[in-house]
């Protein structure tokens, strides 16, 4: 276990306070994202009339488990590496992570925040900038340990060309996107509006991020839901984008191509496959299908999609049937589903039946060929191994112990039915509606 190289290749997060003050001046600076304190203590950011808050499943690392919830929270309830990133190296290296690609949190997964910011012009000013902070301050600050991953315009084609472009001179091998663009009103990934964006990815090399959430809704049935099953299926609620993009014409336009399902997990992923070689052979008679002669959705599939899992036994048991070359590690940090900071007891107990080959790939190979990532640039590969890197954390005093922080609570004390969905969207408006006032 000390022996293995991790990569996480979905962590996030929680922007600090000064993010835009080192890229920003006058007026461009003064109308930016601004990090806000409520009455009550907890922070948010305020974009163009949005309230953007920092809520707890997204930032829960340290806090005791019954301590879970979806209120706002303030930074100071957070453990420092959620948005310090000397802080999230410590983290990082207590927890065996040898490299990770972060996304954001109150701009969104994809960048959400600014396309639906009202002024256009402004957003794309800012939107650059969070890259810049990003790429250079988040990421520049420790060479070799993370994976850039900036955000684009997509409201405007060729400010998005522009920009794959420049972050690409920057080092960003990797974007994340909507997996649904109508979502933001925009053109769906089969409208020939994002040729340009095709081939711009294409050219400077660009993987494509399409994170659960940030376009298709993860849905549940009811407000009624226990919360339990909403979250059992948010993973596997990726399979809708995924099957929208195995159909997109591009990947036979473009065969370099790549997609990262990030925080989708594998377990589905067989059946997925052999659901869309059977729905291909059985229709596509009538569908007018991209898929022709002997070339088989499985076949593109596994050709360009890298499926990105948390903790998943029965994904781990069926490698062969996803492919050995399609799958990476995420540690999700500091969100809820986080084994943060026992993330290698977990998966090395998961992965004693795979050979020495396949671990590399799924720990960290694949996410190197896949982001075009060299993690031994920088530093000698004795250096990241989990032994070597606890051994650091150990050095530095690194302190894991649980910390409560006041403890979240979804409904009033004395209440023991299951805990819904409902009862956590009350909790989140009833704190936003009290921070806003």
């Amino acid at each position: 276990m000390d022996d293995m190289i991790l990569i996480s290749v979905d962590d996030h997060i929680s922007e600090p306070p000064d993010m835009f003050e080192r890229h920003l001046t006058g007026d461009a600076l003064a109308s930016a994202p601004k990090f806000c304190v409520a009455e009550n203590g907890t922070s948010y950011w305020s974009y163009q009339g949005m309230y953007l808050p920092s809520v707890g499943l997204n930032a829960v690392v340290g806090r005791p488990l019954e301590e879970y919830g979806m209120e706002p929270t303030s930074l100071e309830q957070l453990r420092p590496g959620c948005f310090d990133v000397h802080a999230r190296i410590e983290d990082m290296n207590v927890n065996g992570i040898a490299a990770s690609l972060n996304f954001g949190s109150c701009v969104g997964f994809d960048g959400n925040r600014f396309h639906k910011a009202a002024d256009k012009d402004a957003a794309l000013v800012h939107l650059r900038a969070y890259n810049d902070w990003h790429i250079l301050d988040w990421c520049g600050a420790y060479p070799g340990r993370f994976i850039p991953c900036g955000l684009l315009p997509t409201w405007n084609m060729d400010a998005t060309v522009e920009e794959i472009k420049r972050i690409a001179g920057m080092g960003c091998t990797a974007v994340s996107v909507s997996d649904n663009p109508t979502s933001q009103g925009l053109p769906s990934i089969h409208n020939d509006y994002w040729q340009p964006f095709w081939k711009a990815i294409v050219e400077h090399d660009i993987t494509i991020c399409t994170h659960i959430g940030a376009g298709n809704p993860a849905p549940h049935a009811s407000m009624e839901t226990p919360i339990e099953a909403w979250i059992t299926t948010m993973p596997m609620s990726i399979s809708t984008g995924a099957a929208d993009w195995l159909q997109l014409k591009a990947l036979h336009d473009y065969p370099e191509l790549r997609i990262a399902l990030s925080e989708g997990g594998i377990g589905w992923v067989p059946y997925f496959m052999e659901r869309a070689d059977f729905s291909n052979w059985r229709h596509r008679a009538w569908t007018n299908s991209v898929f022709q002669g002997e070339v088989k959705p499985s076949d593109i599939f596994k050709k360009h999609f890298l499926n990105c899992f948390i903790d998943d036994r029965f994904g781990l048991k069926n490698v062969d049937a996803i492919g050995e070359d399609n799958i990476a590690y995420e540690c999700d940090y500091p969100h809820s589903d986080s084994l943060w900071p026992e993330v290698p007891e977990h998966l090395w107990d998961s992965v004693q039946h795979l050979t020495q080959t396949q671990i590399d790939k799924i720990t960290h190979q694949n996410a190197m060929r896949f982001f075009r990532f060299d993690l031994f640039k920088h530093h000698k590969r004795e250096e990241l191994t989990v032994g070597a890197l606890r051994a650091a954390a150990a050095a530095a005093g690194v302190d894991v112990s649980t910390k409560s922080s006041g403890g979240a609570k979804p409904v009033e004390d004395g209440v023991s039915r299951p805990i819904t969905s409902g009862d956590l969207m009350k909790m989140f408006a009833h704190h936003s509606k009290k921070t806003a006032a």
